[in-house]
């Protein structure tokens, strides 16, 4: 029997434009990520470097782009909310059927732009028993140490667990721990239909 929901947040909640963040930078001459960007895009991810560490670092090394384009190409991933996912976590909070956990890779600059743009994210948050973000935790998906942490942080069986998620390798690490998965399939599924989709796991 599934005891808890484990939910990613991008794509899953909140809509993201994957594509987005990389047009943007290519307006600025960076056309893609090379292997020290994105080990720089990870460390920030994990909360092993600070805001003013990544801005250093793209402005330094692209002094063609400045902190605020930079921001904004970083945070136009972010697209909305829309308030019926709100509603379907807001009535799982208050069945108290299942133990509810937010497990989402993420950063300061996007959380804050969240924080400022989504008027109801506080009451988002405390839907949750316990709300994971990355950059807090120093751990990223799809890392089996993060979801390590969460087993055993709420003394939770592999088994009674279902973890939902939009990245397929998230999904195969989850799976490496036999913890349930569903890889939602963002634009084509939503995560409100979650007990039509895996009604064979929840009832």
């Amino acid at each position: 029997m599934i005891k808890s929901l484990v939910f990613d947040f991008g794509d899953v909640f909140l809509t993201l434009d994957k594509s987005a963040t990389q047009k943007n930078l290519q307006k600025f001459g960076i056309n893609e990520f090379t292997k020290d960007m994105i080990i720089k895009n990870q460390a920030y991810e994990m909360g092993l470097i600070s805001t003013q560490d990544i801005i250093d670092y793209y402005t330094h090394n692209f002094p063609q782009i400045d902190k605020l384009d930079f921001i904004h190409a970083w945070n136009s991933i972010l697209v909305d909310f829309p308030q019926h996912k709100l509603d379907f976590i807001k009535q799982l909070s208050e069945e108290k059927f299942f133990q509810l956990i937010l497990l989402s890779n993420t950063n300061e600059l996007h959380i804050e732009w969240v924080d400022e743009n989504i008027s109801f994210f506080n009451e988002f948050k405390n839907c949750f028993d316990a709300f994971y973000l990355s950059h807090e935790i120093e751990m990223r998906k799809p890392n089996t140490d993060i979801f390590n942490f969460v087993l055993s942080n709420h003394d939770l069986k592999p088994e009674e667990v279902l973890f939902i998620d939009d990245t397929i390798e998230n999904i195969e690490a989850a799976q490496q721990l036999k913890i349930n998965t569903w890889h939602l399939q963002a634009g084509n599924e939503d995560v409100v239909d979650l007990f039509k989709i895996k009604r064979d796991l929840l009832f």
